[in-house]
């Protein structure tokens, strides 16, 4: 039952989304945008938990495959499930590189690079404005993935 109501999140409009999110999350989530390096909450953020999309609420990331890769940005090595996010190439600023979208509402999350630790190489560079931090202990209903 929790993986049917789970898969069947509302996704709020736009009006509900300008109402509800700051505008630097809406310019981020909505519209592609970046946030400059070091002004997000989560770049230098220590915290157990999970990081959930600032939009539909979805679980993402762990904090235990979150590091500091020195961008300026919250980087992981990977996300809790590889369906959890969608992966598409991004022409954008001159630059070809793989965007990282929220696979439940389509929100842009920021970008994955091939630069990552081990065991994925991977460099998930999201930007702090679209997501959520959710303490350990307040995760057990987030688990239901």
């Amino acid at each position: 039952m929790t993986d049917q109501a789970s898969s069947e999140k509302r996704i709020p409009t736009d009006d509900e989304l300008r109402a509800r999110l700051t505008p630097l999350q809406y310019e981020v989530t909505q519209r592609a945008g970046t946030e400059r390096a070091f002004s997000g909450i989560y770049h230098d953020f220590k915290d157990d938990g999970m990081y959930h999309c600032v939009v539909c609420d979805e679980a993402l990331f762990h904090s235990d495959t979150k590091y500091d890769s020195g961008s300026g940005w919250p980087s992981f090595y990977e996300a809790i499930d590889d369906d959890k996010v969608v992966l598409k190439e991004d022409r954008s600023h001159g630059m070809v590189r793989v965007e990282v979208v929220c696979a439940t509402c389509g929100a842009h999350l920021g970008h994955v690079f091939p630069d990552g630790p081990h065991p994925t190489g991977d460099r998930y560079c999201m930007n702090s404005a679209s997501l959520q931090h959710r303490p350990a202990d307040s995760d057990t209903a987030a688990d239901d993935s």
